[in-house]
Formats: structure tokens, sequence, C-alpha cells
């Protein structure tokens, strides 16, 4: 087993690169990414690293199953005492207990392998009550993930037993716990029984097993006697099927120990032909080797394939994003551009805007004009808005990528992204801010007149107002602009103005659009990842080559 410095650290550098995977978007396929990333980060941090570190630590052989299949009671039986939970309530094995000789109780008590768990065991010298195994440590499991570790004599140094959740159990968290604990596993033995060996959740372990080359070996549990060589026969034409007729296979009887409340002890014949094979793969150097040897190098192998994958999810995660992205921007450049292609055509100079520009100034009075032409610029960018959002949300419609998106809010529907009166109160409030300013550059040009009698400011803002919104319809508004402060002050002003129209424009539009992008950049979905992905996988790859 190649255990050296520099492979270590390529294992480590990959392993940070696939915890740093963010797959948030659902796209096809993301989930089956999202649980690859889950398992990868397991198999590194709980079975791989670990044992590439410590190489001499014990064999490590996790007893998983379905509900019901009996591992508390052969890991009890393999053990030689009660120290697992059994009994006819489901599930049984809450929290998972791990078994060991006194001698390697060191190797399990920190957080070598399975960190996530807090340890939990008896001090030394306590006794401990056959009757409340699965009450150790209650506190601690309520409150998080706990691993029970025990000590036995009658199991020999270099062999640690972990009796598992169930992997099919009705409770979740037993489920995920299950998965990872199998992970961590050097041999996997995966217990059955003559009911329920053709279930999918068993199988499907057990061609993950076979997809990352793991150590493994399956028993066969409470077959009853008078079926027991019809049932090994067909389980064994079953595993030879998908592939697996050279996994070590173990059938054990059904027998009054195994039914029923589950208290006692199998007799030791019923198991000892497992518990030879475990000692066996734990106690001999070549045979140890293989197990653990083939375990990690067909993890090591598996990323060759896993890790593309992975990096291809990430891929296609940055380019949803960069096409929900360019929704947004296209359909706010697109209502940019109609809106200054109407201000030049004199489209805010309609409706009242229009009625009081011609009754200007005899039945309008300036007042009157400037409020008209803001409530009809602040109409026409509410239009603007409005029709943006819905193509933004045609077009994310078809867009799986954004059904991750839930936007909430009171009141009339804006497309998801607030209220309707949110959004046109935001507008209101950015135009009104552009007349206040509007208002100060005239003030601030009439202040400069070298004249004895200066026009009002007011009639100023308003005629410059209507020059810079009316477009063509009001072309009359410049010249009286001119007459009132002068060619060159009038020139001055409309550069002024027109450059401070742009900057408000941009700042609504802008800030609407970046509101609408805004879900989109929380999520830091960046092209970085898959390139990354990519380079540990490389370095991790050519170190294995160079060995």
């Amino acid at each position: 087993m190649d255990v050296r410095p520099q492979l270590i650290d390529a294992l480590s550098a990959l392993r940070d690169r696939v915890a740093a995977v963010r797959l948030p978007l659902p796209l096809p396929g993301a989930e089956r990414a999202r649980q690859t990333r889950v398992e990868l980060l397991a198999q590194l941090d709980d079975y791989l690293l670990p044992r590439l570190k410590d190489p001499e630590a014990p064999l490590l052989a996790v007893i998983g199953g379905s509900t019901g299949a009996g591992k508390s009671t052969l890991v009890n039986s393999l053990v030689g005492c009660r120290v697992s939970e059994a009994g006819v309530l489901r599930p049984t094995t809450r929290t998972p207990v791990l078994v060991c000789h006194p001698d390697d109780h060191h190797w399990f008590a920190g957080v070598r392998v399975l960190p996530q768990l807090t340890r939990i065991w008896l001090p030394p010298g306590q006794a401990r009550d056959p009757d409340g195994l699965d009450d150790l440590g209650a506190g601690a499991d309520d409150e998080g993930n706990v691993l029970r570790v025990e000590t036995a004599l009658s199991l020999p140094r270099g062999l640690a037993i972990l009796d598992a959740p169930d992997i099919d159990s009705l409770v979740v968290r037993n489920r995920v716990l299950a998965a990872e604990l199998i992970c961590a596993a050097d041999v996997w033995v995966m217990v059955t029984t003559a009911s329920r060996y053709a279930d999918a959740v068993p199988w499907h372990l057990l061609r993950t097993a076979k997809e990352y080359d793991a150590a493994l070996v399956t028993v066969l549990d409470r077959v009853p006697h008078q079926v027991i060589a019809e049932v090994s026969r067909q389980y064994a034409a079953l595993l030879t099927r998908a592939g697996l007729g050279d996994v070590p296979r173990f059938t054990i009887p059904e027998l009054p120990e195994s039914a029923g409340g589950g208290s006692g002890l199998l007799p030791t014949t019923a198991v000892a032909p497992l518990r030879a094979w475990l000692t066996h793969r734990a106690q001999d150097p070549a045979a140890r080797q293989q197990a653990v040897g083939r375990t990690a190098s067909g993890l090591i192998e598996s990323l060759n394939v896993r890790m593309p994958e992975l990096a291809s999810a990430v891929a296609a995660q940055y380019a949803a994003s960069v096409r929900l992205t360019g929704v947004v921007q296209d359909a706010y450049g697109k209502e940019a551009e109609r809106i200054r292609r109407r201000l030049q055509s004199g489209a805010v100079l309609s409706g009242d805007a229009r009625t009081r520009w011609r009754g200007y100034p005899l039945y309008s009075a300036p007042g009157e004009l400037l409020e008209a032409l803001v409530d009809s610029l602040i109409a026409l960018l509410q239009c603007a808005v409005s029709a943006a959002d819905d193509q933004i949300r045609t077009q994310w419609s078809r867009e799986p990528a954004a059904g991750v998106f839930r936007f909430e809010g009171a009141g009339r529907d804006a497309g998801g992204w607030g209220p309707v009166e949110d959004i046109e109160g935001r507008i209101a409030v950015a135009v009104r801010r552009w007349r206040r300013v509007l208002e100060e550059l005239a003030e601030e040009e009439v202040r400069q007149l070298e004249r004895s009698v200066a026009p009002d400011p007011e009639t100023v803002a308003a005629l410059l107002a209507a020059a810079l919104l009316g477009g063509r319809r009001a072309r009359t508004a410049g010249e009286q602009l001119a007459e009132r402060i002068g060619a060159q002050g009038a020139l001055r002003l409309r550069d002024k103005g027109g450059h401070l129209l742009t900057t408000y424009l941009d700042q609504v539009l802008g800030g609407e659009r970046d509101r609408r992008l805004a879900p989109l950049d929380t999520l830091d979905i960046a092209p970085e990842p898959q390139a990354e992905l990519i380079a540990a996988l490389s370095v991790m790859q050519k170190e294995r080559w160079q060995r």
C-alpha cells in the first residue's frame, strides 16, 4: 500500500477541493453529484486518509445490512458478549457501536476515523448494564451523532468490529449515518436474511462495493434449515450474475437465539467461520495487506471516474449560472436601450404631461408641468422594469436551474423579486431625487446670471426637464430656456442635466437588474472549482504514476 507523504498530501489537497464544491442549482444530475461529493468526503475523511497515515491501525470491519437482519446479534456473537442492543423493536441500533481489543482502544478513542462522531465509553472498572446498552450516552445522542466504543478481550488484537444502523432505516439520520460508517470500513460485511436477500437497498451497496473494488463479505442470516441449500444456491446465483461470485459468503441458520427478543448469543459454531475469516485478515500480514490494500486502491482508482463526473457537474452549474445571468442582463439591457429611444421620441411627453406642456405657461404652472413630467418618467421606468421581468420570468421558466429560487412578498407579485409596490416605490424615490438635484442645478445657474431680474428657478427647472424628456415633441423647450438664461447657460445646463438623467436612469435599471441577480450572486457559483478538481486529480495521478 502506497503511504508516501507526497500521495497523502495530494489526496488531502484533493479532499479540500471536493469540500469546496457547491452544487446549489437543481440541474439534472445535480442530486447525484451532491451525493457523490458527500460519499467522497466520507471515504477520504473516514477511511482513505486515516488508513494511509496509520497503515498499522487495526482492521475495521463494518457490519451493515437491512432492518431486522440480525446485525447486532451477529456482532454480539462474534465478540462473545453483549455489546450492542438487539431486539424486536425497529430500528434497534440507534447508536453505532465499535468493539475492539483493549490494547487497540487508543486507535478509536480519538478522531482518527469518523471525526464527526462524539466518542462515548464506560470508564475503566465501571460495570456495564446489560439491559441499558443503548442508553449509554443518550444525552449526547440527543444532541448529535455519537459512536460508542467498547472493548473486549475476546476480540483479537488488530481487529475492530462496528455495528452500523440499518441501511434502510425509516429514520433518515440512521440511513445517512449507516452510509457514512460503511465508508470507513476496511472490510464491508453485508448482512441479509433468507426473506430479504433480493431487496434493492442491500444490492445497491453490494454493487457500490464492487464499483470501488472494496474488500467485501456477505452473510446470509436466519435461513430456515429446511430451505438452507436452496436459498444459498439462489443467493449465490444472484451474486454471480452481479459479478460478485468471488465474494466470500457465510450462511447462518435460523436459531432460537436469533428470533424473538434476540437476548441470547448465537452458538460459537454458527459464527466460527466468519470470525475465523476476520481474524485471519486482521492477523495474517499477507491477508491483511490484501484486504486493506484492495479497499484503499479500489477507492483511489474510483477517483479517476468520480472526480471528472463531479467536475462536470460543477461546470454545468456554472454554465447554468451564466445563462441565467445573461437572461437578466440582456432583458435589462434591451429595456435601457428602449428607454433611450423613447426619450428621443418624446414618449414621456404624453398623457397629462403633454396636456400640461401644451397649456404652458398660460394654463399650467411650472411646478405642475414638472410634476407631470416626473410622473410620466416614473411610469415609463416602471413599465420597462415590468417588461424586463416578464422576459426574465418567461426565459427562466424554461431553465431547470431557476427552480431553486423561491421569492416571497406581500401584495401583487412582481415575477418573484418582491411586491410590485416595493419596485414602484424604489423607482418613484429615485426619480424624485433626480428632480430635486435638477432643481438644484437650475437654482445654481440662476444665481450665476448677471441680470437684475433673474428668471424663476422653478421655471428653469421645468423647461430643462421638458427639454431633456420631451424629445422631438418639446423642441421649443430648449429655445425658451435659452431665452431666459442665455444660449451658453442653456447649453451648459442641458449638458449637466443630460448627464444627471443618464446617471439616474442607469441607477434605477442597474439597481433592479442587480436585485434580480442577487440570488444568483449569493450562490457564489464560479468556474474555478472545476479546474481545481481536475488539477487536484492530476497531481494525485502523477504521484501514483511516479510510484
